[in-house]
Parts: C-alpha cells; structure tokens; sequence
C-alpha cells in the first residue's frame, strides 16, 4: 500500500468529523480530491472503510481497526513538524504539553503566560485530556501527570503532592445545610463522574457509584463550575478550592486523597532547549502553587516610582 500521508490524514479527518465535507474545511481541500484519497486508500486496502448513515459516513469495523494506525501516524507527523520548528540549541519552536482539564485550567495559564514573557518565540500547545497521552510515540513533549509513569525512556520528576477533599458552596450549605457524617453526606446532592470512575476507584468507606451523583460529569472542571455554581457538594483540589472564599471544606472526611504530581518528558527531548527551558520552568511553577505561596515564574511588574517634584 504505496500511498502518503496525504491519504491516510484524510481517512483520519473524516473518521473524525463524520463527512466529506467537513473533512475537506478541516484540511483545507476540495471535497472531490478528500473523496479521491478515501477510494484510493479503498481499493489499496480491498475494503470499504466507511457506509453511508442517517449522521453521515460511519467507519467500519476495518477503518476502526486502522484508526489507531493512522492517530499514530499523525502524532509522528505533528511532532516532525515541532521538532523542525526550531532548532535544539535555540528558544524558538514549538512545545506541546498535555495536562488533565483541572490543571491545564486552573493552574497552568499564569505559569505559561510568565513564560511566554520570558520566551517569546516559544509556541506552545496544550492538549488538556484526563487520559495519559503516549509520549513515546510523541503525541506531547512534556506531561502534567497525577500517575508516576513507568515506561523506561521518559524523564520523570515528582514535583509534589495534590490535596483533594470534599466542598460545597456556603449558598448550599444555607440552603441544605452541612454534612456531618456520612449517613449525612448521602442524602446531599452531589457531583461526581459519569462513566469515568477512575480517579475515585479503590476508595474504601465510601459507596461512590454513579447512581448516588445528581450531576454526573467525566470532566472535571464541568464538576467544579458546578461546584461554583452551588450545585451541590464536589471533591476538588484543595488548594484550587481555597482560591474562593465561597467554597466550604466539609468538617469531616469521608472523601481525602493525595495524588503525586509528576513532570515528564521523553529522554530524547533533553538536549532540545524551548523543551528543556519549558520543563524547568513549570516545575518551577507548579512547586510554587503546591506550596501556596507567591508563583516565583510569574513577574509582577513595578509601579513605577513618584516623582519628587
């Protein structure tokens, strides 16, 4: 199967977006030359990779079975173009980082924009997901994770410790009143996920079920606007939490947890500057925000002093 890459980003462009059409804005082609690259990645493969629904072009099982070919694909082809958009030894390209939602939102922004102040010809993309992206197929430069990773090439650096704990909003507690104990805390309302239960498997002493949520969300920070919003009562960082004088930390604790906070990339990257300035730079920031102190990354300019006349 002799074809480029040309062929397989558009079979990748239409399993996403379900339409020719579609794909074609995506990728900036015509629809005709978008059709041309599915029928001859078609008869290339002998297979049909897409039939015709009420919602559009659905893939089949064998373009389901080359998608993960093709996302691979992709990822090499996206880091190709990061790793040509500078050279190693200089500040200038582009760095991709991926973080879960909560932390790429609520703690990543002035960290990265002290950065950028420091570092103006460093592009950076941020992929937010709760999923661990592969950094050894180079879907990211640097990760954000709350898992200590375990593959052998990549470069890992705890950075600390994560606080999380249960909170509502004090409008909830005037309305509904506080939780005391846990036969208590079941007839509140309250925010948890929706098919995700990862980040709260093997909790003990705690009947966390889908069922006992109100408002069931797999993203985290949708669970702490809800939280804001005085929805009901939520886990969430504690330090993220402490930022708003209207969230209350429940009185007891049925819900706490501490989850390691790990910084890594891939070992190739070290040598590569814009990577290396940027990891050191958010370990940097993310060591300040776990201490609660004032981010030392982030540059507050000086007022500038008065005249003596």
């Amino acid at each position: 199967m002799d074809l480029g890459w040309d062929h397989h980003r558009s079979f990748l462009a239409v399993v996403r977006r379900g339409s020719l059409s579609a794909a074609a804005r995506d990728l900036d082609l015509t629809q005709p030359t978008l059709g041309r690259h599915i029928a001859a990645l078609e008869a290339a493969i002998g297979a049909k990779l897409f039939t015709r629904s009420q919602t559009g072009l659905k893939p089949t099982q064998t373009a389901l079975e080359l998608l993960p070919h093709a996302e691979a694909m992709a990822a090499s082809a996206e880091a190709l173009q990061r790793a040509a958009s500078g050279e190693a030894d200089t500040a200038r390209g582009t760095v991709r980082v991926t973080a879960s939602e909560i932390v790429g939102v609520e703690i990543l922004p002035p960290i990265l924009a002290a950065f950028r102040e420091k570092h103006p010809e460093i592009a950076i993309e941020l992929s937010l997901s709760n999923l661990n992206q592969d950094l050894l197929r180079r879907e990211a430069d640097i990760a954000v994770r709350m898992i200590k990773p375990t593959q052998k090439a990549l470069v890992a650096r705890k950075i600390g410790d994560v606080e999380l704990s249960l909170f509502a909003h004090r409008r909830y507690l005037a309305q509904h009143g506080t939780p005391r104990t846990l036969e208590d805390l079941v007839k509140h309302t309250i925010i948890g996920f929706d098919a995700d239960d990862a980040p709260v498997r093997g909790m003990k002493g705690f009947p966390v079920t889908r069922e006992i949520f109100a408002f069931r969300s797999d993203s985290d920070h949708a669970q702490l606007a809800m939280l804001r919003a005085g929805f009901g009562i939520a886990g969430t960082h504690v330090k993220i939490a402490a930022r708003d004088k209207n969230l209350v930390r429940l009185p007891f604790a049925p819900f706490e947890m501490i989850l390691p906070i790990w910084l890594v990339m891939h070992e190739d990257l070290r040598d590569v500057r814009r990577v290396r300035l940027l990891y050191e730079h958010l370990a940097e920031g993310l060591r300040a925000h776990l201490a609660g102190g004032p981010n030392p990354s982030v540059s507050v300019p000086k007022k500038p002093a008065k005249s003596a006349g």
